[in-house]
């Protein structure tokens, strides 16, 4: 590549880091509660359960696809997390992963064998996921309470090196997405079944059996967050997830993936929900504003990062 299209690769894969450090930067001079360890790690706690959701996303964008259902399925593996615990926690962890990772192979045998729209499949799963979500608490009239002592809830409120457990999971995770997006032959085929699904049968990738297994990642993403969150606050409420879904494929996007497949970075991911989560502590730390402006910023931010990917895959080429 020659003149600007080395930049314009370069800006698409690590701009969200430079917006972000600029963010904090300019926050760090604005307010003088934003630049403090406490807020560092409230912001940390809360980026840490959409980041697990937006890991699974990032792969499942990256071969071409979409998952719509994770919101749904957050929110069912805190309740089953919620449910499960009264057998003892490691049914509360099983529970919702097996249950979360049986929607996401079922979304993906569908997209990979029955030919169907990702889009279609994951929107009818997440309405699905929602109402099995409704019949377990009886339309949403009961919320479980998770036992302090189990260890299960200790996961999710514990601290070491004065940062919460799910925050170094997430770490751990990533590190694994990391390795396995970039390093292994099933992050090079998703690259390629993204590119090309066609191209990629007539090289002889496994396909369906891949874009089986992305799907269900997804889904143990989503149960796995959901399961944590739930233990973080030691209650299974019905209500949470509503729109993470949305959340999840906006920090992908600012991460850098492009939603047409074949190009991402899990490292870009972490970096566009950092980058959300802290627009939402800015407009906390303003005050003045009402929480709904946070939408209204994520969603122009969100627009705006997808013209400029549109024309930075233009330029690269």
């Amino acid at each position: 590549m020659t003149g600007k299209e080395p930049f314009a690769a370069l800006v698409q894969r690590r701009g969200s880091l430079v917006v972000l450090a600029l963010v904090v930067l300019v926050a760090s001079f604005s307010f003088d509660s934003f630049a403090t360890i406490g807020n560092a790690r409230n912001i940390a706690i809360q980026s840490s359960f959409l980041a697990i959701v937006a890991l699974g996303m990032t792969f499942v964008i990256i071969s071409g696809g979409i998952d719509l259902s994770v919101g749904s399925v957050y929110a069912l593996g805190g309740v089953l997390a919620a449910y499960g615990i009264q057998w003892g926690s490691l049914v509360g962890l099983l529970l919702p992963l097996v249950v979360c990772g049986a929607i996401g192979l079922l979304n993906g045998w569908l997209v990979a064998y029955g030919r169907l729209a990702p889009f279609i499949v994951t929107l009818a799963t997440l309405l699905g996921a929602r109402g099995l979500l409704l019949l377990i608490t009886d339309e949403g009239s009961q919320t479980r309470l998770l036992p302090r002592e189990d260890w299960l809830t200790k996961l999710g409120q514990g601290t070491f090196l004065g940062l919460g457990v799910p925050v170094w999971i997430t770490v751990a995770l990533f590190a694994v997405g990391i390795l396995v997006l970039q390093r292994t032959r099933f992050g090079h085929s998703t690259f390629a079944i993204g590119g090309s699904r066609e191209a990629a049968t007539l090289m002889g990738l496994p396909v369906a059996r891949n874009t089986m297994l992305l799907y269900l990642g997804s889904g143990l993403c989503a149960g796995l967050a959901g399961a944590l969150a739930a233990a973080y606050s030691a209650s299974g409420v019905t209500i949470v997830g509503e729109g993470l879904e949305l959340d999840a494929i906006a920090a992908v996007v600012i991460g850098g993936t492009l939603l047409t497949g074949g190009a991402g970075t899990v490292a870009g991911t972490l970096a566009g929900v950092l980058l959300l989560r802290v627009i939402q502590n800015v407009i906390n730390q303003i005050g003045t504003l009402s929480s709904h402006y946070q939408s209204v910023v994520s969603g122009a931010f969100l627009a705006v990062v997808v013209a400029v990917q549109a024309y930075l895959s233009r330029a690269s080429r």
